[in-house]
């Protein structure tokens, strides 16, 4: 579990004496840490009742071309890179900002896959 809440410390690092304990409404979830594989995906009941659907694997991107203007559905093949952690393209996550390479070439992924369960990216080259 993380906790989500506020920093014991000010922004000039100074300690802040909290006035209160913490709270189970601020415990957050461990990633989902979407893989490259059969479709699998999660729905998550959020704060107010309301439902998340995170993506587990995926094996298809919606791939949309800024040149043409067009979507199509493409298949991923491999994660490239990621501005976020290098660890993560050894184990092939699928995070925003992520370089993947699929069958129409290059691509940014501009969706975020454990929040919306759909992964949305634009073709770089």
């Amino acid at each position: 579990m993380q906790w989500h809440g506020r920093s014991t410390r000010s922004k000039t690092g100074g300690r802040i004496h909290s006035a209160r304990k913490k709270r189970r409404v601020e415990i957050g979830r461990a990633p989902s840490e979407t893989h490259i594989g059969e479709t699998r995906s999660r729905i998550i009941r959020t704060h107010g009742g309301n439902r998340k659907v995170r993506a587990l694997r995926a094996t298809d991107v919606n791939v949309a071309d800024p040149k043409t203007g067009k979507s199509t559905q493409s298949r991923i093949e491999t994660v490239e890179a990621n501005p976020a952690n290098p660890n993560f393209v050894r184990r092939n996550l699928l995070t925003k900002g992520a370089i993947i390479k699929t069958e129409l070439g290059r691509a940014r992924i501009v969706s975020r896959p454990g929040q919306d369960g759909v992964i949305n990216a634009v073709l770089i080259e």
